[in-house]
């Protein structure tokens, strides 16, 4: 895999107020795909959509290992998580 390619974890906020963590390597094709109502089944019937929050790494396995940990939170440890990372982390940003 080229290195220039950079794998993505985020974090999308539904209409509903839920959240939802994906993997990706394009972020904005990602995000429009799930608000065309093509992408996850989770987030077909609570569009609209937004991205609040993305994590980059090097590798696939790193991206989708977080996206993996963060989906084990309970709710008020993945917002701490969202809290913590927007603030601390230089690879982290909101959306």
């Amino acid at each position: 895999m080229d290195k220039g390619i950079e794998h993505i974890f985020y974090v999308l906020e539904c209409k509903d107020g839920s959240y939802y963590a994906g993997y990706t390597n394009d972020l904005n094709k990602r995000l429009r795909v799930h608000n065309e109502g093509k992408g996850a089944k989770y987030t077909r019937g609570r569009l609209p959509v937004q991205c609040i929050y993305t994590e980059g790494y090097e590798t696939k396995r790193e991206a989708m290992q977080a996206e993996y940990q963060f989906k084990q939170l309970t709710r008020s440890a993945k917002e701490r998580y969202l809290r913590k990372g927007q603030v601390t982390d230089a690879i982290t940003k909101k959306c």
